[in-house]
């Protein structure tokens, strides 16, 4: 490998690096999510014992972004939200949507523990714990139409239940997530692992981890930027956002091939729209992103009745993709900060790059920085490995 390309190849390496640790910022710590882990246990454990008939067989389970590990945290907050499926198997259709969910709210008052932090949303009920996160518990019964195992919530009205498949949805996020995709860089250095086995390997916990979630959050994070005054409702809704990485996800990752991991992140955000469908009924265009787990579920129906949602929706993912265009390309350490701020915000990019600027010096004034052909930039010494100049991958010297 020249050293044109193996620069390159460790400039990559470190981004890559980079964005995952800018993800773990902008995400729920383990603390917090094992104190969400707790609360939604003991919610679920005395709506399950509830003497109402109607609740004899509830079933409680996460749905939304906590489930399927896409969450971000609000900007400027220490709260997110949990959201919570309050499923009843056994009841048929002719319940009303506003009898079952006042039964719900009416076992939730009744706990001394919860009835102080009540709070009655349109569709559902919110646990509000100020200063930590709030659980929003929806009802839900089953989907007789549906062949997916799809269910029934209540309209925003609570006069109709209206078709959605929490648990089939984050199956089949799931099962895309899992997909691996093929990326030359990782299969030459494995293969060059191979032939030099004397080489201390990249730690394989440094890598980024869960392309598919972690190109959901970039997106929503910088969706929460271009949007942190939208006082009119244009911002994506995180269901578009979540169903058109992943099934953009899916079509990259088993159709190509790309040198590294961001090269697939920047075609994955810029293949998004592709499975939005556009119909032009009487002159008017209208907008389709069906649920693929049920049947009648248009994550898009808002844009067919605000139009203006459908541009806002164009025009910010045409700024993320230039954005994360630009960050894959940065070269030197302030505009690698400066563009890093544009895609997660100023907060997580400043310590995630006060960490690396502090660990290449320190690494470096120790002796410890070296580059090695399959393992890229480590932080060590390894056989074989060849020490690095007093310059970063960016171009800057620290």
């Amino acid at each position: 490998m020249n050293y044109i390309a193996e620069r390159a190849q460790l400039r990559q390496t470190q981004l890559v690096e980079l964005i995952e640790e800018a993800c773990r910022h902008i995400e729920p710590s383990e603390p917090q999510r094992e104190l969400a882990k707790q609360r939604y246990e003991g919610v679920g454990a005395w709506l399950a014992r509830s003497d109402d008939w109607l609740l004899a067989n509830i079933e409680i389970r996460l749905q939304g972004s906590v489930a399927i590990g896409t969450a971000v945290k609000p900007i400027g907050s220490l709260e997110h939200d949990v959201d919570l499926v309050a499923h009843v198997p056994d009841v048929e259709v002719a319940i009303s949507p506003a009898l079952l969910k006042q039964r719900i709210g009416d076992r939730l008052r009744a706990n001394g523990k919860y009835a102080p932090l009540l709070k009655e949303m349109p569709r559902c009920w919110r646990l509000d714990y100020a200063g930590e996160f709030h659980l929003d518990i929806t009802p839900s019964i089953p989907n007789p139409e549906c062949r997916l195992g799809g269910e029934l919530v209540p309209d925003k009205t609570l006069k109709d239940w209206k078709a959605s498949n929490p648990l089939g949805y984050r199956t089949k996020i799931e099962r895309r997530a899992a997909i691996q995709p093929r990326i030359r860089l990782i299969a030459k250095a494995a293969d060059s692992a191979m032939a030099e086995r004397q080489v201390e390997p990249f730690p394989e916990n440094k890598r980024l981890k869960g392309l598919l979630r972690r190109t959901v959050q970039i997106a929503k994070r910088h969706r929460d930027i271009e949007f942190i005054d939208d006082k009119d409702g244009l911002a994506p809704l995180s269901i578009i956002i979540t169903t058109l990485v992943s099934r953009a996800y899916e079509f990259c990752a088993r159709s190509r091939e790309y040198d590294h991991e961001l090269a697939l992140i920047v075609d994955v955000l810029e293949w998004m729209p592709n499975t939005i469908e556009q119909r032009v009924v009487g002159g008017r265009t209208e907008w389709y992103l069906w649920n693929q787990t049920t049947a009648g579920e248009n994550f898009c129906e808002k844009w067919n009745k605000h139009p203006e949602r459908a541009v806002a929706f164009f025009d910010w993912h045409a700024k993320l993709v230039n954005d994360v265009k630009q960050l894959a390309a940065a070269q030197g350490f302030d505009a690698l900060r400066r563009l890093l701020v544009n895609v997660v915000g100023s907060r997580p990019a400043n310590m995630v790059m006060d960490s690396l600027t502090e660990q290449v010096s320190v690494a470096r004034n120790a002796g410890r920085l070296s580059v090695t052909k399959p393992a890229g930039l480590i932080i060590g010494s390894a056989a074989s490995a060849t020490s690095v100049r007093a310059n970063t991958f960016f171009g800057d010297r620290l």
